[in-house]
């Protein structure tokens, strides 16, 4: 079991009840293998730091940006809250370090450990918030997030990625992009989708997801990285 309290220190905070800070680092897959765990999972802590990560980055954009109209300000939000910036964020406190899950639940990588990395940030939120308050829970959500903000628009990261492809290829080649599913592998209820990006008959990169939208935005995001755009 890893050393909770050593965690807690490095996030710079000290719990009252430290079990709210192991709750929230606790995946259910974790539950199902260790049946003698007395402990609960991260999923109610979830819903909780989900509504006031919302809230403390609204609150922090309407203030700092009071000329952007409410479209903007949308954009920019979805840009730091996503699950991959969560994620990043989250792997940057060592999060993964300290997550309790099952033994096939620790081997996932990519797009799956992303998921369970944003989900725990949102959960450790909600436990800060329990624990010590709102003013607590904004303060961590603002030293760990709100930097991120000048980079969402230098890089214009609050655009989805298809439609900075689809502009970047219309302005250097003169043409749309256009995608194409490759493959669908999977049951229906957990089907991955292979989508690929071509401009004229060029394959410049492919993407995975649960979902054709899904795999499309990772081609597109691919395709940005792959050629410098």
């Amino acid at each position: 079991m890893p050393d909770f309290s050593t965690f807690a220190s490095k996030l710079t905070l000290s719990f009252n009840t430290l079990d709210l800070l192991v709750e929230a680092l606790t995946h259910r897959s974790y539950l199902n293998e260790h049946r003698e765990y007395a402990g609960s999972h991260n999923e109610r802590l979830e819903f909780l730091g989900d509504a006031v990560l919302e809230l403390a980055v609204t609150d922090f954009l309407y203030k700092k940006f009071p000329a952007k109209p409410e479209g903007e300000l949308t954009s920019y939000r979805a840009a730091l809250v996503n699950t991959v910036s969560l994620a990043e964020s989250s792997q940057a406190l060592g999060v993964n370090e300290y997550l309790l899950l099952s033994k096939g639940e620790a081997k996932d990588t990519g797009r799956a450990r992303e998921v369970i990395l944003a989900d725990a940030f949102e959960a450790i939120i909600g436990a800060i918030y329990l624990d010590q308050g709102y003013a607590a829970a904004e303060a961590f959500i603002a030293k760990s997030l709100y930097g991120k903000i000048d980079s969402v628009i230098e890089k214009r990261s609050y655009q989805d990625a298809k439609s900075r492809f689809q502009e970047a290829a219309q302005e250097k080649r003169g043409t749309t992009p256009s995608y194409e599913t490759l493959s669908e592998v999977g049951p229906d209820h957990a089907k991955v989708f292979t989508v690929g990006v071509f401009i004229g008959d060029k394959e410049i990169s492919r993407g995975e997801g649960q979902s054709k939208q899904e795999a499309e935005q990772s081609a597109a995001q691919t395709g940005l990285d792959k050629m410098r755009w």
